[in-house]
Protein backbone atom coordinates (compact mmCIF):
# COMPACT_ATOMS: atom_id res chain seq x y z
CA UNK A 1 0.00 0.00 0.00
CA UNK A 2 0.87 3.62 -0.57
CA UNK A 3 1.81 5.54 2.43
CA UNK A 4 0.79 9.13 2.92
CA UNK A 5 4.12 10.33 4.80
CA UNK A 6 6.26 10.28 1.76
CA UNK A 7 5.23 13.34 0.38
CA UNK A 8 2.08 11.65 -1.83
CA UNK A 9 -0.44 14.45 -2.06
CA UNK A 10 -3.46 14.04 0.11
CA UNK A 11 -7.02 15.38 -0.02
CA UNK A 12 -8.96 16.77 2.30
CA UNK A 13 -12.94 16.13 3.13
CA UNK A 14 -14.59 18.42 5.38
CA UNK A 15 -18.21 17.20 6.03
CA UNK A 16 -20.76 20.17 7.26
CA UNK A 17 -24.09 18.09 8.64
CA UNK A 18 -26.10 21.41 8.40
CA UNK A 19 -29.36 21.88 6.62
CA UNK A 20 -32.45 24.11 6.34
CA UNK A 21 -35.26 20.83 5.38
CA UNK A 22 -33.26 17.01 5.05
CA UNK A 23 -34.51 16.21 1.41
CA UNK A 24 -36.98 12.42 1.17
CA UNK A 25 -34.20 11.47 -1.45
CA UNK A 26 -31.22 12.05 0.67
CA UNK A 27 -29.60 9.34 2.72
CA UNK A 28 -26.47 11.41 3.78
CA UNK A 29 -25.34 12.31 7.66
CA UNK A 30 -27.44 15.63 7.42
CA UNK A 31 -29.74 17.31 10.23
CA UNK A 32 -32.20 20.21 9.75
CA UNK A 33 -32.59 22.64 13.02
CA UNK A 34 -29.22 21.85 14.48
CA UNK A 35 -27.91 25.82 13.20
CA UNK A 36 -26.88 26.79 16.87
CA UNK A 37 -24.22 24.07 16.98
CA UNK A 38 -22.13 25.97 13.75
CA UNK A 39 -19.85 27.84 16.13
CA UNK A 40 -18.95 24.93 18.32
CA UNK A 41 -18.95 22.40 15.11
CA UNK A 42 -16.27 24.68 13.56
CA UNK A 43 -14.10 24.56 16.16
CA UNK A 44 -14.31 21.14 16.57
CA UNK A 45 -13.19 20.52 12.69
CA UNK A 46 -10.36 22.78 13.43
CA UNK A 47 -9.38 20.85 16.28
CA UNK A 48 -9.78 17.60 14.47
CA UNK A 49 -7.94 18.78 11.51
CA UNK A 50 -4.88 20.50 13.99
CA UNK A 51 -4.89 16.91 15.61
CA UNK A 52 -4.74 14.42 12.37
CA UNK A 53 -2.18 17.30 11.57
CA UNK A 54 0.41 17.16 14.43
CA UNK A 55 -0.72 12.86 14.59
CA UNK A 56 0.89 12.59 11.33
CA UNK A 57 4.62 14.07 12.55
CA UNK A 58 5.34 16.40 9.77
CA UNK A 59 3.61 18.73 7.64
CA UNK A 60 1.15 16.78 5.09
CA UNK A 61 1.18 17.95 1.45
CA UNK A 62 -2.64 18.68 0.86
CA UNK A 63 -3.80 19.63 -2.87
CA UNK A 64 -7.28 19.29 -2.74
CA UNK A 65 -10.00 20.07 -0.02
CA UNK A 66 -13.35 19.55 -0.43
CA UNK A 67 -16.27 21.12 2.08
CA UNK A 68 -19.23 18.94 1.47
CA UNK A 69 -22.76 17.86 3.29
CA UNK A 70 -25.64 18.98 4.10
CA UNK A 71 -25.02 22.47 2.94
CA UNK A 72 -21.64 23.83 3.71
CA UNK A 73 -23.29 27.47 2.28
CA UNK A 74 -24.98 27.73 5.33
CA UNK A 75 -21.48 28.31 7.41
CA UNK A 76 -21.14 31.98 7.90
CA UNK A 77 -18.49 33.77 6.19
CA UNK A 78 -16.28 33.84 9.44
CA UNK A 79 -16.23 30.05 9.93
CA UNK A 80 -15.16 30.15 6.62
CA UNK A 81 -12.20 31.75 6.44
CA UNK A 82 -11.21 30.61 10.19
CA UNK A 83 -11.39 26.80 8.57
CA UNK A 84 -9.08 27.50 5.70
CA UNK A 85 -6.71 29.96 7.86
CA UNK A 86 -6.44 26.92 10.44
CA UNK A 87 -6.17 24.60 7.34
CA UNK A 88 -2.72 26.49 5.78
CA UNK A 89 -1.74 26.67 9.22
CA UNK A 90 -1.48 22.75 9.90
CA UNK A 91 -1.03 21.67 6.09
CA UNK A 92 1.22 22.33 3.10
CA UNK A 93 -1.41 23.43 0.92
CA UNK A 94 -0.14 23.38 -2.52
CA UNK A 95 -0.53 27.20 -3.86
CA UNK A 96 -2.30 25.67 -6.94
CA UNK A 97 -4.71 23.44 -5.26
CA UNK A 98 -8.18 23.27 -5.73
CA UNK A 99 -10.73 24.45 -2.90
CA UNK A 100 -14.39 23.24 -3.45
CA UNK A 101 -17.40 24.24 -1.54
CA UNK A 102 -21.05 22.75 -2.37
CA UNK A 103 -23.48 24.84 -1.64
CA UNK A 104 -27.32 25.02 -2.77
CA UNK A 105 -28.92 27.99 -4.69
CA UNK A 106 -31.10 30.14 -2.67
CA UNK A 107 -28.63 30.23 0.46
CA UNK A 108 -26.08 32.20 -1.57
CA UNK A 109 -25.81 36.39 -2.18
CA UNK A 110 -23.22 37.97 -4.21
CA UNK A 111 -21.48 39.26 -0.67
CA UNK A 112 -20.58 35.61 0.25
CA UNK A 113 -19.66 34.58 -3.15
CA UNK A 114 -16.96 37.52 -3.01
CA UNK A 115 -16.01 36.62 0.87
CA UNK A 116 -15.60 33.03 -0.51
CA UNK A 117 -13.13 33.96 -3.29
CA UNK A 118 -10.93 36.44 -1.49
CA UNK A 119 -10.80 33.49 1.45
CA UNK A 120 -9.19 30.99 -1.21
CA UNK A 121 -12.03 28.87 -2.46
CA UNK A 122 -11.41 28.42 -6.19
CA UNK A 123 -14.25 26.16 -7.21
CA UNK A 124 -18.23 25.96 -6.31
CA UNK A 125 -20.44 23.40 -6.85
CA UNK A 126 -23.97 23.91 -7.02
CA UNK A 127 -26.88 21.48 -6.42
CA UNK A 128 -29.28 22.37 -8.68
CA UNK A 129 -30.99 18.85 -9.37
CA UNK A 130 -33.46 20.48 -12.04
CA UNK A 131 -34.92 23.50 -13.47
CA UNK A 132 -38.55 21.94 -13.12
CA UNK A 133 -40.80 23.71 -10.60
CA UNK A 134 -42.93 20.16 -10.12
CA UNK A 135 -39.51 18.14 -10.45
CA UNK A 136 -38.16 20.58 -7.82
CA UNK A 137 -41.43 20.37 -5.81
CA UNK A 138 -40.85 16.07 -6.20
CA UNK A 139 -37.70 16.82 -4.34
CA UNK A 140 -38.23 19.09 -1.85
CA UNK A 141 -36.00 21.02 -2.98
CA UNK A 142 -36.38 25.42 -1.76
CA UNK A 143 -35.07 26.72 -4.70
CA UNK A 144 -35.98 27.67 -8.00
CA UNK A 145 -34.38 27.83 -11.26
CA UNK A 146 -33.89 32.01 -10.50
CA UNK A 147 -32.34 31.16 -7.93
CA UNK A 148 -30.01 29.25 -9.70
CA UNK A 149 -29.27 31.52 -12.10
CA UNK A 150 -28.51 34.21 -9.91
CA UNK A 151 -26.05 32.34 -7.90
CA UNK A 152 -24.20 31.50 -11.56
CA UNK A 153 -24.22 35.01 -12.36
CA UNK A 154 -22.63 35.94 -8.67
CA UNK A 155 -20.11 33.50 -8.78
CA UNK A 156 -19.05 34.96 -11.89
CA UNK A 157 -18.76 38.39 -10.95
CA UNK A 158 -17.28 37.18 -7.71
CA UNK A 159 -13.98 35.59 -9.93
CA UNK A 160 -14.97 31.57 -9.94
CA UNK A 161 -13.80 29.85 -12.89
CA UNK A 162 -14.75 26.71 -12.44
CA UNK A 163 -18.07 25.95 -12.00
CA UNK A 164 -20.31 22.82 -10.99
CA UNK A 165 -23.67 21.98 -11.43
CA UNK A 166 -25.39 19.06 -9.84
CA UNK A 167 -28.68 17.30 -11.91
CA UNK A 168 -30.61 14.26 -10.96
CA UNK A 169 -32.36 12.18 -13.75
CA UNK A 170 -34.63 9.47 -13.54
CA UNK A 171 -37.09 11.36 -11.19
CA UNK A 172 -40.72 10.23 -10.33
CA UNK A 173 -42.70 11.48 -13.17
CA UNK A 174 -40.12 12.70 -15.20
CA UNK A 175 -40.11 12.48 -19.11
CA UNK A 176 -37.47 12.57 -21.13
CA UNK A 177 -38.58 15.84 -22.85
CA UNK A 178 -38.64 17.34 -19.50
CA UNK A 179 -35.12 15.98 -18.43
CA UNK A 180 -34.13 17.35 -22.32
CA UNK A 181 -35.49 20.74 -21.20
CA UNK A 182 -33.45 20.36 -18.19
CA UNK A 183 -29.96 19.54 -20.08
CA UNK A 184 -30.77 22.37 -22.43
CA UNK A 185 -30.82 25.06 -19.37
CA UNK A 186 -27.59 23.27 -17.73
CA UNK A 187 -25.39 24.02 -20.93
CA UNK A 188 -26.85 27.33 -21.37
CA UNK A 189 -25.38 28.42 -17.84
CA UNK A 190 -22.14 27.34 -19.80
CA UNK A 191 -20.49 25.87 -16.03
CA UNK A 192 -17.20 24.05 -16.44
CA UNK A 193 -18.30 20.83 -15.17
CA UNK A 194 -21.38 19.06 -14.64
CA UNK A 195 -22.64 16.26 -12.96
CA UNK A 196 -25.59 14.07 -13.79
CA UNK A 197 -27.01 11.09 -11.32
CA UNK A 198 -30.31 8.78 -11.42
CA UNK A 199 -31.83 9.15 -8.52
CA UNK A 200 -31.05 6.62 -6.20
CA UNK A 201 -33.61 4.83 -4.17
CA UNK A 202 -31.73 4.96 -0.43
CA UNK A 203 -32.92 3.14 2.83
CA UNK A 204 -34.20 4.99 5.45
CA UNK A 205 -35.47 7.70 2.93
CA UNK A 206 -38.86 8.77 2.67
CA UNK A 207 -38.30 8.12 -1.19
CA UNK A 208 -37.73 4.61 0.41
CA UNK A 209 -40.86 4.50 2.15
CA UNK A 210 -43.05 6.23 -0.89
CA UNK A 211 -41.54 3.64 -3.31
CA UNK A 212 -42.44 0.45 -0.93
CA UNK A 213 -45.83 1.93 -0.82
CA UNK A 214 -46.10 2.08 -5.23
CA UNK A 215 -46.55 5.49 -4.29
CA UNK A 216 -43.15 7.08 -6.69
CA UNK A 217 -44.07 6.59 -10.29
CA UNK A 218 -39.98 6.23 -10.83
CA UNK A 219 -38.95 5.46 -14.73
CA UNK A 220 -38.21 2.03 -15.51
CA UNK A 221 -34.42 0.81 -16.64
CA UNK A 222 -35.02 1.40 -20.34
CA UNK A 223 -36.71 5.25 -19.83
CA UNK A 224 -33.58 6.01 -17.39
CA UNK A 225 -31.10 4.70 -19.96
CA UNK A 226 -32.56 6.27 -22.44
CA UNK A 227 -32.35 10.00 -20.02
CA UNK A 228 -28.33 8.90 -19.49
CA UNK A 229 -27.52 8.69 -23.61
CA UNK A 230 -29.57 11.68 -24.71
CA UNK A 231 -27.35 13.31 -21.85
CA UNK A 232 -24.30 11.95 -23.53
CA UNK A 233 -25.40 12.82 -26.85
CA UNK A 234 -26.44 16.48 -26.02
CA UNK A 235 -23.60 17.45 -23.73
CA UNK A 236 -20.95 15.93 -26.45
CA UNK A 237 -22.60 18.57 -28.97
CA UNK A 238 -22.42 20.95 -26.20
CA UNK A 239 -18.49 20.47 -25.69
CA UNK A 240 -18.33 18.63 -23.10
CA UNK A 241 -16.23 15.84 -22.56
CA UNK A 242 -17.52 12.40 -20.02
CA UNK A 243 -14.49 11.53 -18.05
CA UNK A 244 -16.37 9.34 -15.61
CA UNK A 245 -19.44 7.75 -14.97
CA UNK A 246 -21.51 10.53 -13.72
CA UNK A 247 -19.03 13.57 -14.66
CA UNK A 248 -18.27 16.00 -17.61
CA UNK A 249 -16.38 18.89 -17.88
CA UNK A 250 -15.43 21.35 -20.71
CA UNK A 251 -11.46 21.02 -22.13
CA UNK A 252 -9.08 23.55 -19.89
CA UNK A 253 -6.38 25.52 -21.66
CA UNK A 254 -4.10 22.28 -21.89
CA UNK A 255 -6.88 20.32 -23.72
CA UNK A 256 -7.79 17.77 -21.23
CA UNK A 257 -11.80 17.96 -19.03
CA UNK A 258 -11.18 20.29 -16.40
CA UNK A 259 -12.25 17.16 -13.80
CA UNK A 260 -12.98 17.73 -10.45
CA UNK A 261 -9.20 16.49 -9.09
CA UNK A 262 -10.85 16.10 -5.54
CA UNK A 263 -12.97 13.33 -6.67
CA UNK A 264 -10.25 12.02 -9.23
CA UNK A 265 -8.65 11.05 -5.62
CA UNK A 266 -11.30 8.76 -4.83
CA UNK A 267 -11.71 6.94 -8.13
CA UNK A 268 -8.02 6.89 -8.08
CA UNK A 269 -8.51 5.49 -4.96
CA UNK A 270 -5.21 7.29 -3.29
CA UNK A 271 -5.28 8.55 0.35
CA UNK A 272 -7.64 11.22 2.08
CA UNK A 273 -8.47 12.85 5.45
CA UNK A 274 -12.35 12.91 6.41
CA UNK A 275 -13.06 15.63 9.05
CA UNK A 276 -16.17 15.85 10.71
CA UNK A 277 -19.24 14.46 11.71
CA UNK A 278 -19.71 10.84 9.66
CA UNK A 279 -16.97 11.71 7.58
CA UNK A 280 -14.77 9.07 5.92
CA UNK A 281 -11.49 8.34 4.90
CA UNK A 282 -8.62 6.28 3.60
CA UNK A 283 -5.49 7.21 4.95
CA UNK A 284 -2.34 5.20 6.48
CA UNK A 285 -3.92 1.96 4.83
CA UNK A 286 -7.50 1.90 6.36
CA UNK A 287 -10.58 3.00 5.88
CA UNK A 288 -11.96 5.63 8.77
CA UNK A 289 -15.37 6.79 9.62
CA UNK A 290 -16.43 9.21 12.25
CA UNK A 291 -19.29 9.07 15.13
CA UNK A 292 -22.09 10.44 13.18
CA UNK A 293 -23.76 12.87 15.31
CA UNK A 294 -22.38 16.40 15.16
CA UNK A 295 -23.21 16.98 19.28
CA UNK A 296 -21.39 13.81 19.86
CA UNK A 297 -18.41 14.90 17.06
CA UNK A 298 -18.31 17.93 18.85
CA UNK A 299 -18.38 16.64 22.50
CA UNK A 300 -15.08 14.00 21.46
CA UNK A 301 -13.11 16.78 19.52
CA UNK A 302 -13.66 19.44 22.77
CA UNK A 303 -12.89 17.09 25.52
CA UNK A 304 -9.82 15.27 23.55
CA UNK A 305 -7.02 18.32 24.26
CA UNK A 306 -4.50 18.31 22.05
CA UNK A 307 -1.42 16.71 24.22
CA UNK A 308 -1.89 13.02 23.04
CA UNK A 309 -2.38 13.98 18.90
CA UNK A 310 1.48 13.50 18.19
CA UNK A 311 2.12 10.54 20.25
CA UNK A 312 -1.78 9.02 18.35
CA UNK A 313 -0.41 8.63 15.11
CA UNK A 314 -2.37 8.01 11.88
CA UNK A 315 -5.37 7.58 10.98
CA UNK A 316 -7.37 8.13 14.25
CA UNK A 317 -8.42 11.27 15.79
CA UNK A 318 -10.64 11.51 19.07
CA UNK A 319 -13.90 11.89 16.55
CA UNK A 320 -12.94 8.53 14.99
CA UNK A 321 -15.89 5.62 15.35
CA UNK A 322 -13.78 2.83 13.35
CA UNK A 323 -10.57 2.41 11.51
CA UNK A 324 -10.80 -0.83 9.07
CA UNK A 325 -7.35 -1.98 7.63
CA UNK A 326 -7.43 -2.58 4.25
CA UNK A 327 -5.51 -5.58 2.77
CA UNK A 328 -3.86 -5.57 -0.44
CA UNK A 329 -6.41 -7.91 -1.94
CA UNK A 330 -9.34 -5.83 -0.63
CA UNK A 331 -7.38 -2.32 -2.34
CA UNK A 332 -7.02 -4.15 -5.47
CA UNK A 333 -10.58 -4.55 -5.75
CA UNK A 334 -11.61 -1.24 -4.63
CA UNK A 335 -8.99 0.72 -7.55
CA UNK A 336 -11.07 -1.91 -9.69
CA UNK A 337 -14.10 -0.63 -9.35
CA UNK A 338 -13.51 3.24 -8.45
CA UNK A 339 -10.82 3.51 -11.35
CA UNK A 340 -13.06 1.57 -13.87
CA UNK A 341 -15.32 4.97 -13.53
CA UNK A 342 -13.01 6.74 -15.19
CA UNK A 343 -14.36 6.38 -18.96
CA UNK A 344 -11.31 7.90 -20.36
CA UNK A 345 -8.22 7.15 -17.93
CA UNK A 346 -8.98 3.33 -17.00
CA UNK A 347 -6.99 1.30 -15.07
CA UNK A 348 -3.72 1.68 -16.13
CA UNK A 349 -1.99 -1.70 -16.71
CA UNK A 350 1.22 -0.26 -15.63
CA UNK A 351 0.06 1.69 -12.83
CA UNK A 352 -1.76 -1.45 -11.07
CA UNK A 353 1.41 -3.37 -11.69
CA UNK A 354 3.86 -0.92 -10.49
CA UNK A 355 1.65 -0.34 -7.08
CA UNK A 356 0.81 -4.03 -6.23
CA UNK A 357 3.81 -6.09 -7.95
CA UNK A 358 1.16 -8.09 -9.76
CA UNK A 359 -0.35 -7.48 -13.06
CA UNK A 360 -4.10 -6.87 -13.67
CA UNK A 361 -3.51 -10.48 -15.76
CA UNK A 362 -2.45 -12.00 -12.78
CA UNK A 363 -5.16 -11.09 -10.56
CA UNK A 364 -8.31 -10.66 -12.73
CA UNK A 365 -7.63 -12.70 -15.80
CA UNK A 366 -10.39 -14.84 -15.90
CA UNK A 367 -12.86 -11.99 -14.49
CA UNK A 368 -11.40 -9.27 -17.79
CA UNK A 369 -11.46 -11.72 -20.51
CA UNK A 370 -15.22 -13.07 -19.26
CA UNK A 371 -16.48 -8.63 -18.93
CA UNK A 372 -14.50 -8.52 -22.47
CA UNK A 373 -16.42 -11.51 -24.11
CA UNK A 374 -19.71 -9.27 -22.99
CA UNK A 375 -18.60 -6.13 -25.00
CA UNK A 376 -18.06 -4.51 -21.33
CA UNK A 377 -14.72 -3.82 -20.95
CA UNK A 378 -11.74 -2.88 -23.48
CA UNK A 379 -7.90 -2.33 -23.45
CA UNK A 380 -7.14 0.94 -24.94
CA UNK A 381 -3.85 2.55 -24.52
CA UNK A 382 -2.37 0.66 -21.87
CA UNK A 383 -5.22 0.88 -19.79
CA UNK A 384 -8.39 -1.16 -18.84
CA UNK A 385 -11.41 0.57 -19.80
CA UNK A 386 -15.57 0.33 -19.74
CA UNK A 387 -16.70 0.52 -23.13
CA UNK A 388 -19.70 2.47 -23.85
CA UNK A 389 -22.06 -0.05 -23.41
CA UNK A 390 -20.14 -1.20 -19.94
CA UNK A 391 -21.11 2.37 -19.01
CA UNK A 392 -24.72 1.52 -18.89
CA UNK A 393 -23.87 -1.99 -16.94
CA UNK A 394 -21.38 -0.80 -14.85
CA UNK A 395 -22.30 -2.51 -11.68
CA UNK A 396 -22.35 -5.71 -13.06
CA UNK A 397 -18.72 -5.18 -14.46
CA UNK A 398 -18.05 -3.89 -10.58
CA UNK A 399 -19.34 -7.13 -8.90
CA UNK A 400 -16.95 -8.76 -10.64
CA UNK A 401 -13.70 -7.14 -8.64
CA UNK A 402 -15.62 -7.42 -5.18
Amino acid sequence: MQPETNRQPLSLYLHIPFCRHRCGYCDFNTYAGLEDLMPAYTDALIAEAEWLAAAAGERLPVHTIFLGGGTPSLLPLEAMQRLLGALHAAYDVAADAEISLEANPGTLSPEYLAGLRAAGFNRISLGVQSASPHELLVLEREHDFVDVVNSVKWARQAGFDNLNLDWIFGLPGQSLASWQRNLELAVGLAPEHLSLYALSIEHGTPFKELDGRGLLALPDGDAAAEMYELADRMLADGGFVQYEISNWAKPGADGQPRACRHNLQYWRNLPYAGLGAGAHGFLAGHRTANVLAPAAYIKRMRDAGAATAAASGLPRTPATASAEPVDARREMGETMMMGLRLVREGVSQAGFAQRFGSTLEQVYGRSITALQRRGLLETASGALRLTHQGRLLGNQVFMEFV
